[in-house]
Parts: C-alpha cells; structure tokens; sequence
C-alpha cells in the first residue's frame, strides 16, 4: 500500500480502430517530472490518464514479479478449465489455488492486489491534479469520467477476489499507508457512485473519434455497474441499467461469432470494454507492465506450438455445448480439439504438443505466428486484446436481472437475441428459449456458460448466484471460505494486522 511519487510514463492510447495496426508510442520516462512540477496543461491531463489506462494491461507487476491473469481467477478457479502446464510443479501456487488448498502468500494473489493499487492510485492521481489544470473544460470532464471508471474497475476486481478492502479513495498520505479493510457494501458503494460519475461524464463510444476507439465509454460504465447491481442482487437497477445500454443502439452483435476473438475483431460493434494490447512493444520478463499480453503465450500448446500450455478446458466444459442434443457452434471458436489446424501454427496432434496427453486446449486468445511481436520477446508482446465485457454478457446481464425482477418477456428476448447470433443460418438448433420461473435462470446461467466460456466469469457467475458451492464442492470448494481469495500475507503483515486475513486462511 506504500505509495511513491508518481513519475508519469506516457502511454499513447493503446486505442485503435478494428483491424487497424496498434500505433501508440513506447512509454518513457519524463526525466524530471514529478508532482510538484508536472499537471499545468491540456497536455499533463491527457498523458497522466493515459498512465492511469496502463495498469489495466498489467499482467505482471511493475518490479518483474510473476504473473497475474482474469483467468487465473475466472477459469482455472472453475469447472470450465485446469491449471495445465508441464505438470504438477509447473505453476504449483496456481494447484494449490485450484484445488482450493492455496496459501495466502502466493506472488499470484500479491500481484493482483499490487496491480489494482496501482490502478487505484494512478487514477486518484488524475482524480486529484486534473481539476486544477486551465483546459478544454469537455475533455476535462472525459478525462475525469475515465479516472473514475478506472478506479471503479480495479476497485471491482478487488472487492470480488478479495471481499472488503481497503478504500483507498484519495492518494494515501504516509500516515494512512495502514489502511484497515472496508466492508465489502463500502467498497461497492464507491464502485457505484464512481460509476455513476463516469457514466455522466463520458461520451457515448460514437462520441469518440477514430482514434480513439478503445477508450472507456459511457457505456463500459453503465455495463460495469449493471454488473455491480447483479453481485448486490438488486436486480430492479440491474435491470433498468443494462438496458439502458441496449436502448443506446451503441452496440450489436456481430454476425460471426468467430470473428470476435480474431486480430480484425479487436473493438468491434459488440466491444463494451476491451482492454488494449500491442505486438511491438519490445517489452521483457524483467521489466514488467509491458504493453504486450502474455497471455496467448500461456495458453498456446507446447510443443511445436511454443506455448506453456495453461488454462486447459474441461471435459465437464466441452460437453456442455453438446447438451442440447447437437453441437453448439460456438464450440468451435472457443476450443481446440485434436486434428484442429491451430491457425498457421500446425494441426493439433497430442505428439506435436510434445507428447502431452491433454485433449482440449483454449482457442479465444490464441495468436497466429504471423501475428508475433516484429521484434523483442515474442513470448511477452502478444497484441490479442482483453475482450472484458461484450455487448452478448450486456444482453444475458439484462436477462438475468428481469428473470429475477418477474419480468420473463423481457429475459426472453435478451437471452434469445444471443442464441439467434449463435444459431445463425443454422436451422435446426438453439431453438428460442421458451421456459418461465426456475428453469429460465438456469437456461440464462447455462448460456453465460458457453457464450462467455474462457474469458474469465465463470468462477465468478458461480459465487455470485450461489451456484459455486454445488459445482465446485468435489473440486474442494467450501462455501463461506473459497467464496473470497486470501489476503496477501504480506498486507498483513505490513500493516500490523490493521488489514484482517479472510476467514478459514492462516
């Protein structure tokens, strides 16, 4: 929680048209700035929100620690997918995590809370010396409405890993660095009014230019808080904002559910909040916060196809998508099974993975060869975006809230409108789902599944309707205890027990 001076790295919108090369500049150093000195121009606000967006590419933190991943937490923590690796000693803080008997002093878990405290204080930043600054007095208010959206989403990540933090809501003067927690309603409070500032303040995703697509809309806003109102269960305002985003005709699904997740589908017409990564970056292990995602390297087979093999998919998972008695498309552009070509790489062959016996590997963040970084580490500048929330989660969050809010007309068109998409020229399969009560929340549960599968909600979705405890229970899950992750030992530690270790953790 100790924070520093803030030195400002320049991070030139990692913001891009779909389907157009990622031309933001390396960020550097400005030798000499500090707080003191730095936030007098239009110029200083732009570039200290910019560095505010950086945090949300951390996949490693800023001192060359190891990694830290959405799926870490989403998929691997779930039934939709294994831990992977060369084995039981590749990745054994992840083991542990998964089958539920993981420590509290992992680099895992230390990383996420330093990645999040970072975003916060980044953002309290701009939050605090952007309002002083003589400026354009509309992009003052977008750069602010930014701010306040990024704080929201670290703060978000935070209460739903961890459960009560603390609420670091301004930058954090020596005297506060120990911080006891926050109850969990006090955290989600912040979340939503900070969400609530955002929405007011920021443009509409036409709103922005070209350039600038990628950017936090209005709408990234109000689908996060929709979201946020889902884990609170206060269905009516889940309802009410949500649809609010459907209303705007800012987003829509695109035809070819495949193409999403391809370098041409990056920020798309369904895009809520895609978080953005480059290719040429020449970012390293060492260095840390690299603008390039480790992620397709993680997750790629090895073998020939020079990946580490992570995040593998379930048996459990894959025959999910044959539960209606054909296999659902979407299948295809979520796993790859063997005898499948991966992309340029070669064909999937468990003796090309280096004679590995796993039989599905995840297809949504693979990257082709021709895709690597032109030079540096390819390994660590993979440019596959974070698709975090797409315009199909939108619509199955508007349907979950008006299941539960007695509106089933309107669950049924949101839910529906998802597997027409998915069912395309197809006839035959995904019929419109017609149930009522119960079973229409679970036919909404069972599509959040496979609509969103492999992109980090799994785990989550289960904790939050309650449903963890029954799936996950044979994995060693327990209610009341693996709902919430272990404080970092070392925050413990480092504030003399002023922040409390979650129950059922030593």
């Amino acid at each position: 929680m100790k924070q520093h001076k803030l030195f400002i790295f320049i991070l030139l919108a990692a913001l891009f048209p779909s389907a157009c090369q990622k031309d933001f500049l390396d960020r550097k150093p400005i030798i000499g700035a500090t707080e003191e000195n730095f936030y007098r121009t239009e110029a200083d606000a732009i570039a200290a929100v910019n560095a505010a967006y950086a945090p949300l590419q951390f996949e490693t933190t800023t001192n060359g620690g190891g990694p830290h991943f959405r799926w870490f937490w989403g998929d691997v923590m779930s039934d939709d997918a294994i831990k992977g690796g060369s084995g039981d000693n590749d990745g054994n803080e992840i083991l542990q995590l998964e089958t539920f008997r993981g420590p509290s002093n992992t680099t895992h878990l230390e990383n996420e809370w330093a990645a999040d405290y970072q975003g916060i204080y980044r953002a309290n930043v701009v939050l605090e010396r952007v309002p002083g600054i003589e400026m354009n007095a509309a992009l003052k208010t977008r750069i602010l409405g930014e701010a306040y959206f990024i704080r929201a989403w670290f703060f978000y990540n935070l209460v739903t890993i961890y459960g009560g933090v603390p609420l670091a809501d301004h930058v954090l003067a020596p005297s506060e660095y120990n911080l006891p927690r926050a109850d969990a309603a006090q955290v989600w409070a912040l979340i939503e009014s900070d969400l609530k500032t955002a929405a007011s303040s920021l443009p509409l995703r036409s709103g922005y230019a070209q350039d600038d697509l990628g950017r936090i809309t209005k709408g990234a806003a109000q689908a996060l808080l929709a979201k946020s109102y889902l884990w609170q269960k206060r269905w009516a305002e889940a309802e009410a904002v949500a649809n609010e985003v459907v209303l705007s005709n800012e987003y829509q699904l695109v035809t070819d559910y495949a193409s999403i997740f391809t370098l041409a589908g990056e920020n798309n017409a369904e895009s809520v909040f895609e978080i953005q990564y480059m290719n040429a970056s020449g970012g390293n292990y060492d260095a840390g916060a690299n603008e390039g995602s480790f992620t397709p390297v993680y997750q790629r087979a090895r073998g020939q196809f020079e990946g580490y093999g992570f995040n593998l998919p379930t048996e459990d998972f894959v025959q999910e998508f044959f539960k209606e008695g054909f296999e659902d498309p979407r299948l295809r552009s979520t796993v790859f099974r063997v005898g499948d070509a991966m992309g340029d790489r070669g064909i999937f062959t468990k003796e090309a993975t280096g004679g590995y016996a796993h039989d599905y590997y995840p297809k949504k963040y693979f990257a082709y060869k021709s895709e690597d970084a032109p030079f540096g580490d390819v390994n660590v500048n993979g440019g596959v975006n974070d698709r975090v929330i797409r315009y199909s989660d939108v619509l199955l969050m508007h349907a979950e809230a008006a299941a539960q809010n007695a509106n089933e007309d309107g669950a049924r068109t949101s839910l529906n409108l998802v597997r027409k998409r998915a069912r395309g020229n197809t006839p035959g399969i995904l019929p419109d789902v017609t149930a009522s009560g119960q079973a229409l929340l679970d036919a909404i549960y069972r599509e959040r599944r496979i609509e969103l599968g492999l992109e980090g909600h799994r785990f989550f979705d289960l904790v939050r309707t309650g449903r963890a405890q029954t799936a996950l229970g044979p994995l060693g899950y327990l209610e009341g205890t693996h709902n919430l992750f272990p404080i970092p030992q070392s925050q413990v530690q480092a504030t003399n027990g002023a922040i409390r270790q979650n129950p059922g953790y030593n």
